[in-house]
Order: C-alpha cells, then sequence, then structure tokens
C-alpha cells in the first residue's frame, strides 16, 4: 500500500512538472518570482527579518574571544578589512585540505582557531549570523566562484550530486531548478535554485537558513536521504549550486517564500 502511494504521487509530481518542458538558459534570482510585497520586505534593511542575523554577526565578529582577539583584530572594524570580491568567489580552494571550502566553514575556522571559542556546529545559528554579516559585505557583487583549473574536478563532482536522482521520487535537484523553473510544484513557484541570497529568511518558517539546511529541506520533500550539514558531499554541492549563480547578484540576506 505504501508503495503504491508512492507511485502515485511520483506519478503526480512528474505529470504536474510536464506539463510544459521549459529548460531555462537565461539566469534570473529567485527574487524575480517575489511578489512586490516581499521585494519591498527584502530591499529595506529595515523592513528585512534576515538583518536582525546580520547584526548578531556583526555584534559576534567583534566580540573577544578566549585568545583575547576579535575577529575585528585582523579583518578592521565591521570587516572593513575584507574583501567583498574574494567573499563573492566561495567556495574556494582551502590551501591546507586542497579542497573546496565553503564560507560558512572558512568563519566557523577562524572563530575557533583564531580567536579561540568553542567550535560552531554547522549552519547553526550562531555560524549562519556570522556568514550573513560577511556574505552581506558583498551585497550587490556578482557570484564569481571559480569552476577551471584546480576546482574543476570539484566542480563537476558537485554537478554530479546536482543531477543525481534519488529519494521515493526518483528526483534530482536538476529536475525541478533546470528544466521547469516558474512552474508551481505544490504551492510554491520554482525557482532556479540559485544560492546568491544565501544565508535567507523564510517566511515560512520564520527562520534564517542556509545553503545545506535548503537542501536537506528539499530531499526532504523528495524522501531522499538527508545528510548532516558541513560534510564533503555537501561542500561540493554548494559549489555548484554557486558556481551556477556566477554573474547573479549577491542579494545576502535575501527574503523568500
Amino acid at each position: 500500500m505504501q508503495l503504491n502511494k508512492a507511485i502515485f504521487i511520483a506519478s503526480g509530481l512528474a505529470i504536474a512538472l510536464s506539463s510544459a518542458l521549459a529548460f531555462s538558459e537565461e539566469l534570473y534570482s529567485g527574487y524575480t518570482l517575489l511578489r512586490a510585497e516581499t521585494k519591498e520586505m527584502q530591499d529595506d534593511d529595515f523592513m528585512n527579518p534576515g538583518m536582525e542575523a546580520v547584526g548578531k554577526g556583526g555584534r559576534m565578529f567583534a566580540t573577544q574571544g578566549k585568545k583575547g582577539v576579535a575577529c575585528t583584530n585582523c579583518h578592521g572594524e565591521g570587516g572593513g578589512k575584507l574583501d567583498p570580491k574574494r567573499i563573492a568567489k566561495y567556495p574556494v580552494l582551502d590551501s591546507k585540505t586542497q579542497r573546496p571550502i565553503t564560507l560558512q566553514q572558512r568563519v566557523i575556522n577562524c572563530w575557533t582557531d583564531q580567536v579561540g571559542n568553542a567550535p560552531l556546529t554547522y549552519e547553526s545559528d550562531d555560524a549562519l549570523a556570522l556568514e550573513a554579516f560577511v556574505r552581506n559585505l558583498a551585497r550587490g557583487l556578482t557570484v564569481n566562484v571559480q569552476i577551471d583549473g584546480d576546482m574543476a574536478p570539484f566542480y563537476e563532482q558537485g554537478k554530479q550530486l546536482f543531477e543525481r536522482r534519488g529519494g521515493q521520487y526518483n528526483m534530482a535537484c536538476n529536475l525541478c531548478h533546470d528544466h521547469h523553473p516558474g512552474q508551481k510544484l505544490r504551492a510554491q513557484v520554482l525557482s532556479q535554485g540559485h544560492t546568491n541570497g544565501m544565508p535567507q529568511y523564510r517566511l515560512e518558517s520564520g527562520k534564517v537558513i542556509g545553503t545545506q539546511t535548503r537542501v536537506n529541506q528539499c530531499y526532504r520533500s523528495v524522501r531522499a536521504d538527508q545528510h548532516t550539514p558541513g560534510n564533503d558531499d555537501y561542500a561540493l554541492l554548494e559549489l555548484y549550486m554557486n558556481a551556477r549563480g556566477n554573474g547573479l547578484k549577491i542579494e545576502t540576506p535575501a527574503v523568500r517564500f
């Protein structure tokens, strides 16, 4: 009975999405799909609820850790010494591990190794606040993730994960976000799945979330296995997803449904 029900639901999803095959080659942000009032909310820093996380991250950035220093000791007041163009390139190749490292993981490493605080759990409220603060410094710049050279094989691995089918519905990320953006799945309009606004505020949950939490939410909706944020596969997936948005402007913190 459960198997038949799953097959029926999967068939329904396929019919709903196959009503018009619309592979889109033109990049556009999920912002373009928002209602006017939601765009207004995102655009106004006083109305944007995600700015609370940015403010919290800024306070953490200026707080001394157990080593008697704060992030500001290296990176200046308000992150003034950070290079916004460098921020727009994440994930980047880590010189120590020779693997891609996400912006959030970089922030967590510095919080622990340089400032001397206890490690933050990946995608925790504190980790997201610090990431939101740092990426907000690059708001308005274009995403510019490296996909050639040493990053090329990791980019391809991330692409394979994005296109790998799984779960009871045998779905893959690209089936929705490459082939059917603009169509409705249940109550939501499908976007191209870009991450240029991450971390973002979700109106549905009233919380700020990161890319890897959003991936887990999608996996859960198609009944696929979820993974612990911060693992290597999710770093590869985030690399590919960020790179898919190369050329889009960073909106952190975006507001989405």
